[in-house]
C-alpha cells in the first residue's frame, strides 16, 4: 500500500474512478492472489507474513489464487489493456518467485532484485498508469522514474528484514535468501545503509518537488520507524533470538503506518 499512496501522492492528474478500481484490483485481488499462490508453494509450517500459525494449505488455495488473478485482469481492462499487461507482467513474477519449476526465491541476488524491483519501481509505474489514466510512454520523466525508483531502493533494504527471522525454515526448503548470506546483523546493516540512502534521496526530491518543510515532514514521519529499529537492532546484538517474527512484524507496522500517513498527508496537500 505505501507504493500505491506515494504514486497517488506525487499524481497531478488523478483519475478517482480508476484510483479506487486500481486499488480494488491490486489490494483485493492481485496481491492476496499472489500471497496465496506462493504460499501454496512455500507450505510454510512456521510464522509468515501476518500469520504467527499458519494453516496448512490445499489445492482450494491454488485454484482460489488464480481465478482472483483472472478476475483482476478482467477488470484492469477497464482501465486500460496497458495496465492489464503490467498487472499480468506483475502476476508472472510472482509466480516465478515461488514456484518449484523457477523459484527466484532459491537465488538470494536474483530473488532479492525481483521483489524489490517489481514490488517497488513496477508497481509504482504500474500504479502510476492506472491513476493517472495515461500510457506508459507518459512515465519516462524525472518526476514518475525518480520516486520510482527510491521506492526499490526502499524496499530493497527493507525486503531482507522480513526474511531475518526465517533462517532455518528458509534453509530446509533448500532457499537461499539475501538475508541468510548477510546473517542477522548484516541484515540490519544493510538495511540501515539503504534506508537511510533511500530516505536521503525521498527528502531531497519532496524538498526539490514540493518544499523544505513538507521534505522535513517526512523526516519527522519515519522517525518512529528510526526509533523501533534502533532499539530492535540493540537487543538483537545482546540476543539474536530477538530477531524474530513478532519484532519484524512491529517495524513492518511500524514503517507502513508512518508511510501510508506521510503520502496520504502528501496527496492531501
Amino acid at each position: 500500500m505505501p507504493v500505491f499512496l506515494l504514486a497517488v501522492g506525487v499524481s497531478d492528474g488523478i483519475s478517482h474512478i480508476n484510483l479506487l478500481l486500481s486499488f480494488f484490483i491490486l489490494h483485493f485481488l492481485v496481491y492476496p492472489a499472489s500471497n496465496g499462490y506462493n504460499s501454496y508453494f512455500d507450505k510454510d509450517e512456521g510464522s509468515i507474513g501476518g500469520l504467527k500459525h499458519p494453516p496448512k494449505v490445499s489445492k482450494e488455495l491454488y485454484y482460489v489464487s488464480l481465478i482472483m488473478d483472472a478476475i483482476g485482469l478482467i477488470l484492469a481492462m477497464l482501465i486500460s489493456i496497458e495496465f492489464m499487461l503490467m498487472i499480468f507482467v506483475y502476476g508472472g513474477i510472482s509466480k516465478a518467485y515461488s514456484h518449484p519449476s523457477i523459484r527466484l526465491k532459491k537465488f538470494p541476488i536474483i530473488g532479492w532484485l525481483a521483489a524489490g524491483i517489481f514490488q517497488g519501481y513496477f508497481t509504482f509505474l504500474l500504479s502510476y498508469v492506472a491513476i493517472n489514466d495515461i500510457g506508459v510512454l507518459e512515465i519516462f520523466i524525472w518526476n514518475v522514474q525518480f520516486p520510482g525508483i527510491l521506492s526499490t531502493l526502499l524496499l530493497l533494504g527493507s525486503y531482507p528484514m522480513t526474511q531475518i527471522y526465517q533462517h532455518t525454515e528458509d534453509a530446509i526448503r533448500g532457499d537461499i535468501t539475501i538475508s541468510q548470506k548477510l546473517g542477522i546483523l548484516g541484515t540490519f546493516h544493510f538495511t540501515a545503509a539503504s534506508f537511510t540512502i533511500s530516505s536521503a534521496g525521498f527528502f531531497y526530491f519532496f524538498a526539490n518537488q514540493y518544499s523544505l518543510e513538507t521534505a522535513l515532514i517526512f523526516a519527522i514521519a519515519m522517525s518512529p520507524v528510526l526509533v523501533y529499529f534502533g532499539w530492535w537492532y540493540f537487543q538483537t546484538r545482546k540476543n539474536r533470538s530477538n530477531a524474530n517474527y513478532t519484532s519484524t512484524m512491529r517495524l513492518n507496522f511500524i514503517s507502513s503506518l508512518m508511510l501510508n500517513a506521510f503520502f496520504v498527508y502528501l496527496w492531501l496537500i
